[in-house]
C-alpha cells in the first residue's frame, strides 16, 4: 500500500513496520483512496491458505506459518521501529489538500465510511505490528508474555511515547499465535506528525472527531508501558473461554495444532482494562488539547461494541443519501477487510461494517436490519477469517443476512467458496460493487455538525455517547 512511502532519515519504512492487512492500515489506505475519487482494486493479495482450500489442517497451518514469517519483523527490526516515522507514513498518503475537519481514533471499518462521507481523512490512534517468536507455542501464554516483553523493551527504548499491548489469542490468530507475536502500539498522545498535518490542512475552525472503542478486557500489566491480553474481543468469545477448564479453549487450540493440557496463562492483575483497539488517554488529552490551541472543536464518540457504531453510521448514511434525492434502499454488508468506501459511495450504497465473521458480528447486523426499514437489496461480503473457531458465523447465518432483502439478495461465492479457511483479497470487495449500478452524482459532503446530529439520533439507542 504505497510502497516507498518512507521518512527521508533513515530506519524502516512504514509499510514494513504496520503489519500488512491490519485493519488500521487497510482503513487509512482505502479512505486515502477515496479521497482521491480511486478505489481499492489495488489492496490486498489473496493469503497462503488461499492456495490451499482443500488441503488438511497441518498443511495449511504450515503455509500461513511460513508466510507471517516472510514478513513479520526480527528483534533486531523491532528496535529500529520509530512510531514518528509510521505517523508520517500514514498522513503521507492523503493528498495534499485542505480538509473541512478530520476523524481519529480506534480502527472501526464505519469510521472509514463517515471519514469519506464527510470528505475527510482518517487516522489511528495506534497501530499494529507482528514479530518472530522461533521458540513459540500457540499453547504457551505465560513464554509469550516472556517472549513479548523484550520485544516491547526494545520497541519502547526508542519510542517513549507509545504503549504496547501483546496481544496472545489463538482463537483469531490460530496457529500464528506460535508463530509470531503480536503488538498493538498505542501513542500516548499525539503525535508530531499528526499535528503537524492538522494544522497545516485544516480549514480554519474545521473539527476533529475522536472515536474510541470502550470495549474491555483483563489484562496483565507488568509495567513499564506493556501490557498483554489473553484473547480479545474480535475472537467473539468471552474472556472465560480462555480459562484453562473450557471447553471452547480446547477447541481452538485443537484447529491451532496446540494441546490445552500446556495452557498456563499469566496472572490477570486488571480484569477490565480497555481492549487492545481502545485509545490512550494520553491521545485525547493531547488532541483537545491541540484543538484548544488551535480554537478548533474536538467531538468524542464512544462506542460500546463495533455493531453500535457500524448501525449508527449505517443509518446516517440512508440520512444522507435521502437527503440528495437517492433512494437509500440498498445495502452492502462488508466485513473485516473487504470494504471499499469509494465504491459504496458511486453507487449510492448504505455501508453495513462488521468488524470480522463471528456470529456476535453477524448477530449485529441481523438485529439493526429486523429494526430498520426494509432494504431492496442486500450484497453480503463474508471475509473467510482462514482460521477455524466455534465462534464464527456459519454460511447460513450470512445467508440469513443476505435474505433480508426484499428483490435482490446475494452472498458473494467468491468469498463464500472454501468458507472460512481461505482467504480473500480486499480488492474482492471492490469487483463486487464495481458491478453494482452508477448512482451519480455523489451526495456533496455531510458537515461534521449533520453527522454528530445524525449519530445522536440513532445512535444513543445503541448506546454511543457522543459529546
Amino acid at each position: 500500500m504505497r510502497e516507498g512511502l518512507v521518512a527521508a532519515d533513515a530506519g524502516l519504512a512504514g509499510d514494513r513496520v504496520v503489519a500488512a492487512g491490519s485493519t488500521a492500515r487497510v482503513l487509512v489506505a482505502a479512505t486515502a483512496r477515496a479521497l482521491r475519487g480511486m478505489d481499492c482494486a489495488d489492496l490486498g493479495h489473496p493469503g497462503p491458505v488461499s492456495r490451499f482450500p482443500g488441503a488438511p489442517d497441518p498443511v495449511r497451518r504450515a503455509a500461513a506459518t511460513r508466510a507471517a514469517g516472510r514478513v513479520a519483523l526480527t528483534p533486531a527490526q523491532v528496535a529500529e521501529v520509530d512510531a514518528e516515522r509510521v505517523a508520517r507514513w500514514f498522513v503521507d498518503q492523503y493528498p495534499r489538500r485542505s480538509y473541512a475537519g478530520a476523524v481519529l481514533g480506534s480502527p472501526h471499518g464505519a469510521a472509514a465510511h463517515l471519514a469519506v462521507a464527510l470528505g475527510v481523512p482518517w487516522l489511528p490512534a495506534g497501530f499494529e505490528m507482528t514479530a518472530h517468536w522461533a521458540q513459540g507455542g500457540v499453547d504457551r501464554p505465560g513464554a509469550a508474555l516472556e517472549h513479548g516483553a523484550g520485544l516491547a523493551a526494545r520497541l519502547l527504548a526508542g519510542n517513549d511515547d507509545l504503549h504496547v499491548r501483546q496481544v496472545h489469542c489463538p482463537a483469531s490468530r490460530g496457529a500464528l499465535a506460535g508463530a509470531t507475536v503480536l503488538l498493538a502500539a498505542r501513542w500516548r498522545s499525539l503525535p508530531a506528525a499528526y499535528r503537524r498535518f492538522l494544522t497545516d490542512r485544516l480549514a480554519p475552525g474545521a473539527p476533529v472527531l475522536l472515536l474510541r472503542d470502550a470495549r474491555t478486557w483483563p489484562v496483565v500489566d507488568p509495567g513499564q508501558g506493556h501490557s498483554f491480553q489473553v484473547g480479545c474481543p474480535g475472537s467473539g468469545l468471552d474472556p472465560v473461554d480462555f480459562h484453562p477448564d473450557s471447553h471452547t479453549l480446547r477447541q481452538v487450540l485443537r484447529s491451532a495444532g496446540g494441546d490445552a493440557a500446556r495452557w498456563e496463562p499469566p496472572q490477570v492483575s486488571s480484569p477490565s482494562g480497555y481492549a487492545e483497539h481502545g485509545v490512550e488517554s494520553g491521545f485525547e488529552l493531547s488532541a483537545r488539547d491541540w484543538a484548544g490551541r488551535a480554537g478548533r472543536r474536538l467531538h468524542r464518540v464512544l462506542f460500546p461494541r463495533p455493531e453500535a457504531l457500524s448501525a449508527a453510521i449505517a443509518d446516517l448514511y440512508r440520512r444522507w443519501l435521502r437527503a440528495a434525492g437517492k433512494t437509500g434502499d440498498r445495502l452492502v454488508v462488508e466485513c473485516g477487510r473487504l470494504l471499499d468506501p469509494w465504491q459504496v459511495v458511486r453507487a449510492g450504497m448504505v455501508p453495513y461494517w462488521c468488524e470480522n465473521a463471528t456470529r456476535r458480528s453477524v448477530e449485529g447486523v441481523e438485529w439493526w436490519l429486523a429494526g430498520s426499514e426494509p432494504f431492496s437489496s442486500v450484497d453480503v461480503l463474508p471475509e473467510p477469517p482462514g482460521v477455524r473457531s466455534p465462534a464464527l458465523a456459519g454460511l447460513p447465518q450470512w445467508l440469513a443476512v443476505a435474505g433480508f432483502g426484499r428483490r435482490r439478495r446475494a452472498l458473494d461465492r467468491t468469498s463464500a467458496r472454501g468458507y472460512p479457511v481461505t482467504s480473500v483479497p480486499t480488492r474482492r470487495a471492490t469487483e463486487v460493487l464495481r458491478a453494482q449500478p452508477y448512482d451519480l452524482p455523489v451526495p456533496p459532503p455531510l458537515t461534521a455538525a449533520e453527522a454528530l446530529e445524525a449519530l445522536r439520533d440513532s445512535g444513543t439507542h445503541q448506546g454511543l455517547l457522543v459529546s
